[in-house]
């Protein structure tokens, strides 16, 4: 029997997606260059838009590349010394530090070199690690999902800001929370950080969407376009709608109310705990507004300019409203509105 296509998993790769083609060409070509002008990519985007999906697409990518390495590493762990235990435990690369004789065993990850005595600085052994790696044109991608701002990522952000200075092989890919990533950003030492490229994961193609529907469920085009649109383009709903009218053989009709159950359940309630009262006030201003007019919604909540602009940023920023036409906002996420009026 045929497996459904479609994941409500988070984190896990789904067997169906729709890939984000300029954004992930445009973070490939970068890393690959020559000269490459950027050594570092932010992720954001709201809870479910897709940034895990994104990042293991690249990396993926590099994986397939003999000259490049990957490495996968947690924000809340001991980030540099798991980087040096991934690196020595590389086939590919423990002959490589074993003839630069960089002599590890004071760590013990069992490169022992004699004669040699053992580096006792992890950042000094993690350059003499990527030092002997650029002598043999190999590239290290360092990826982080969901970062926070942990003594460990604080640790690890200072030491990467020292090996890009050194001008050594290593790239770095996180995702995170716009306020996360945000918190990271604002650490005293780490200023380079604001210079970093963010990509923001804008909407999925409805197009694209409704193709993808076409070809796992037997539906025709009209129906495909209709459930693509019900998504509005957030990556968790395109895979929870997709999962549950396959299941039900087509029928979308069939399963709205389950669809905006569990994207409440399993997305925005969590997502509505994160953002703070007055947060949650404009947002039930935008979803009570019919047009989504900010003179309407300011209205509404009895809001001069200045004080609504900070909030309307904020949530912006967060990936929770679009503010990209002048003069209106409008929720990002399906059925949110209904989702909002319900919990205010």
């Amino acid at each position: 029997m045929k497996k459904n296509p479609y994941t409500l998993l988070f984190g896990k790769e789904p067997k169906q997606f729709i890939s984000r083609r300029y954004e992930t060409s445009t973070v490939i070509e970068n890393f690959d260059a020559d000269e490459p002008t950027e050594q570092l990519y932010l992720i954001t985007g709201v809870r479910g838009s897709g940034k895990t999906v994104f990042m293991t697409e690249v990396s993926n990518q590099f994986k397939k590349d003999k000259d490049w390495v990957v490495v996968e590493l947690n924000s809340e762990t001991e980030i540099l010394e798991n980087l040096v235990s991934k690196l020595s435990s590389e086939n590919s690369l423990a002959q490589i530090f074993k003839t630069a004789k960089i002599n590890l065993s004071f760590w013990g990850f069992g490169l022992e070199v004699s004669g040699v005595a053992p580096i006792t600085n992890i950042e000094v052994a993690i350059t003499k690690m990527l030092e002997s790696m650029k002598k043999q044109n190999k590239r290290l991608l360092v990826t982080i999902d969901e970062v926070v701002s942990s003594k460990s990522m604080r640790e690890f952000a200072s030491a990467y800001q020292i090996f890009i200075r050194q001008d050594l092989p290593i790239y770095l890919l996180m995702t995170g929370l716009f306020e996360n990533i945000d918190e990271l950003q604002n650490e005293k030492n780490l200023t380079f950080l604001y210079r970093a490229p963010r990509i923001a994961l804008k909407p999925l193609n409805t197009r694209s969407m409704a193709d993808n529907y076409m070809n796992n469920i037997d539906i025709d085009d009209e129906t495909a376009m209709t459930m693509a649109k019900m998504t509005m383009g957030y990556s968790f709903a395109f895979q929870v709608l997709g999962h549950f009218v396959w299941e039900e053989k087509g029928k979308y009709e069939k399963v709205v109310d389950e669809y905006k159950k569990y994207l409440g359940d399993f997305v925005y309630d969590k997502i509505w705990s994160e953002v703070s009262n007055k947060d949650r006030q404009v947002l039930y201003g935008i979803a009570n507004t019919q047009g989504g007019r900010v003179k309407d919604v300011r209205e509404f909540l009895g809001m001069e300019t200045n004080e609504f602009n900070p909030y309307r940023k904020r949530l912006v920023k967060k990936g929770l409203i679009d503010g990209d036409k002048y003069g209106y906002v409008s929720l990002t996420l399906p059925y949110f509105d209904e989702f909002i009026l319900e919990n205010y």
